[in-house]
């Protein structure tokens, strides 16, 4: 009996200094969790943390396009978190999964990429995600490393791990399913191969948006049914796009990448809605919501303005972004031209029996997605040639040796100048 209550009592003791751990963590660190919507296996995770336990931190993107968007600097912003903190950043380039498409958040089909694709997508990945993680502390994994050496058998026995009815169980896979839509056999494996990166790299935290959840707890799952020490989950919230309403994703073309160029990345964070705004400065640039409400009892356009600076400055250096921040100023408060506008020449953008006229012009400079925009933006009476408005896609330009050109406005952020 005697032995039975030292067993309790040194149980209690040991529950009792577990929870001190937790609460001091939470009280010193509680960085790390800033700003998660869900965190899966929290107590585990801050008990390791707390003990000093230099942990292994995955955060997994498919190339499926060429740049890394804001979206992805939620993430980014995490990863590094942990990194400052002492543990490793495992950045998993998903070369073999991009090839099949994430099917988080779609109501159709991805189309399928090749790998030639896939890989020139890939190269600029590692650029982009330098300017925010720091390279000698990331570990650069590709899942090609592990799949493109399995068999079928080796397949066919991953796939017993996942059962139908438990896949279904997918918001996106249920909805698809209800109206008829079809989902492919590889998009069910999909949840299971992401999930297989985890058992490999033997995580510890998965990290991710929160569309990402049911893969990231796909791979707790196989980790444990392997074993191993199940990862901790931990999803951010998805940043909403320049449209105000859906997420940011290159797919609805609602995005900001890090590739863009510092008057893109200014002018479309000036699109933004005041309300998203806060997202932005909480998510992208991390302040507290002390800050943020010291923030709020400042005029919206400056504070709007000082947020696409910070952005731009991320990428470009501050100067630059105090740069973009005075021009935007003249461009949009005094109504002046911007100072470094880019120059085409009609007689080498224009091919030799090509018809000189607006229409042509305006799509040869690469400013518009289509013909069509174009045609639309002049109905709207958004395109200023000189400060007057196009009435008709069909009117020429014709200039001389002589003259120094026309300056072309359409809409609030395309300006450029035709020169002969």
């Amino acid at each position: 009996m005697l032995k039975r209550i030292r067993i309790l009592r040194s149980k209690n003791v040991f529950q009792f200094f577990r929870m001190v751990l937790i609460k001091n963590y939470k009280m010193s660190n509680s960085k790390l969790l800033s700003n998660a919507e869900i965190v899966i296996g929290e107590e585990e995770l801050i008990e390791k943390i707390s003990q000093g336990k230099k942990l292994k931190i995955k955060f997994g993107v498919d190339p499926t396009r060429p740049d890394l968007t804001f979206g992805h600097l939620v993430v980014f912003n995490k990863l590094k978190q942990f990194q400052d903190a002492g543990h490793e950043a495992i950045l998993l380039i998903g070369d073999y999964t991009a090839r099949i498409g994430d099917p988080s958040g779609r109501s159709d089909l991805r189309p399928e990429l090749t790998e030639a694709e896939v890989n020139e997508n890939a190269e600029t990945y590692l650029e982009q995600a330098f300017r925010i993680i720091d390279p000698k502390k990331t570990t650069v994994r590709r899942n090609s490393e592990w799949f493109s050496k399995m068999s079928f058998a080796d397949s066919l026995s991953l796939s017993r791990k996942m059962t139908v009815a438990r896949m279904l169980e997918r918001d996106d896979f249920e909805k698809r399913f209800k109206k008829n839509q079809p989902i492919s056999m590889v998009e069910f494996m999909y949840p299971l191969i992401q999930g297989y990166d985890s058992i490999i790299l033997e995580s510890d935290v998965e990290i991710g948006g929160s569309d990402q959840l049911f893969n990231m707890l796909v791979g707790r799952a196989l980790q444990k049914d392997e074993g191993l020490q199940s990862q901790a989950v931990l999803t951010m919230p998805l940043l909403v796009g320049l449209d105000g309403s859906r997420k940011m994703s290159k797919s609805f073309d609602n995005y900001i990448a890090f590739n863009d160029k510092a008057r893109d990345i200014f002018g479309k964070t000036m699109s933004i809605s005041d309300e998203t705004m806060w997202d932005y400065y909480k998510l992208l640039l991390l302040k507290s919501e002390d800050t943020i409400g010291s923030l709020k009892q400042n005029h919206p356009m400056e504070m709007k303005k000082n947020l696409s600076m910070e952005l731009t400055s991320l990428f470009y250096g501050s100067e630059i972004g105090e740069r973009e921040k005075i021009s935007f100023g003249n461009v949009f408060t005094q109504r002046e031209n911007p100072d470094d506008m880019e120059s085409f020449s009609i007689t080498q953008i224009i091919s030799e029996g090509e018809i000189p006229n607006i229409l042509n012009i305006l799509n040869k400079t690469e400013n518009f997605e289509s013909k069509g925009q174009i045609r639309r933006l002049i109905q709207q009476g958004a395109i200023k040639i000189d400060g007057q408005k196009v009435d008709k896609p069909e009117d020429l330009i014709n200039l001389d040796k002589s003259s120094t050109g026309k300056v072309v406005k359409a809409g609030k952020k395309i300006f450029f100048n035709l020169v002969p």
